[in-house]
């Protein structure tokens, strides 16, 4: 079997479409990249909420495989809204890597007063301006390899701790951030396998290299985002793990106009309603401040 692979031609996109096309040659898949090019990757100048946010590294990959240019499509999971067009289905997790964000170019004890840190994300730049509200914000473009050169030109930047794992990358100084001090995008570090949902031959294929413990945690994440809204413009973020046999998921809103933050920290053994509940909760702290 061989199957055509759409993805982005970054080299951590590349990265991933290397490794699930290795996982796949152990059950007899062949695959073939397709590469595409993205409106976020067109535009590598404009700060990505005012273009089109979330969804602007996967629209067109996605019409690559609803148009038949491609069987699948490999994302960075934390791309991909919650919803999905009618006729594609995510039909594979196989992958998470370290789902943190990094500090890089300085440790936050380190930061001096009115640092200059760039980020490309609004989720980063609110938590971190609640911790330290001092500090001066610029926006942050590119590859991982961009932004690590750009890292000179600030006191530091923030970025996927994952990007820096998965390309072998070593910056000198560099803080991982637990989610406790900053919670991750909603399937940071995930790699996700979408496919047509008529394609059962393809899905049957991907479902092959699922794994099951890191799909659960990541269908919560996802359900949460989706109770948010996909018509929700503030600063979002969720992180659900497995802690003594509990899950606890935290979760993160931003009212984009007082920048006021709301958190919420709850555990319980419920997968289908767990996501749901933090963000009803978020959203009606939101709604009565």
């Amino acid at each position: 079997m061989k199957l055509r692979a759409a993805t982005r031609g970054s080299p951590l996109a590349m990265w991933q479409t290397r490794h699930i096309a290795s996982m796949l040659k152990e059950h007899g898949v062949e695959v073939e990249p397709v590469i595409v090019q993205t409106g976020g990757d067109k535009d590598q100048k404009s700060p990505l909420h005012e273009i089109g946010g979330q969804g602007i590294f996967v629209k067109e990959i996605q019409s690559c495989v609803i148009e038949g240019q491609a069987d699948f499509a490999v994302h960075s999971l934390k791309d991909l809204p919650s919803d999905l067009p009618s006729a594609l289905t995510l039909a594979s997790v196989p992958d998470r890597g370290d789902p943190r964000d990094a500090l890089v170019g300085s440790m936050l004890k380190d930061l001096k007063p009115r640092a200059r840190v760039a980020t490309g994300s609004i989720r980063r730049k609110s938590q971190l301006a609640a911790i330290r509200p001092d500090i001066s914000f610029y926006e942050l473009r590119g590859n991982i390899h961009t932004r690590l050169e750009k890292a000179k030109d600030f006191d530091a930047i923030i970025v996927a701790a994952t990007a820096i794992e998965r390309l072998g990358l070593n910056p000198e100084v560099i803080e991982l951030f637990e989610p406790n001090v900053m919670i991750p995008q909603v399937g940071q570090g995930a790699i996700g396998l979408e496919c047509l949902r008529s394609n059962l031959d393809v899905a049957h294929a991907l479902q092959k290299i699922e794994i099951a413990s890191i799909r659960s945690l990541v269908d919560i994440e996802r359900s949460f985002l989706k109770e948010i809204g996909a018509d929700c413009s503030h600063p979002v973020g969720a992180h659900a793990s497995i802690e003594e046999n509990q899950i606890r998921i935290r979760s993160f809103l931003c009212d984009n106009e007082t920048g006021k933050n709301f958190r919420d920290d709850r555990i319980g053994s419920d997968s289908q309603t767990l996501g749901k509940l933090a963000a009803k909760e978020l959203l009606h702290r939101l709604e009565k401040q």
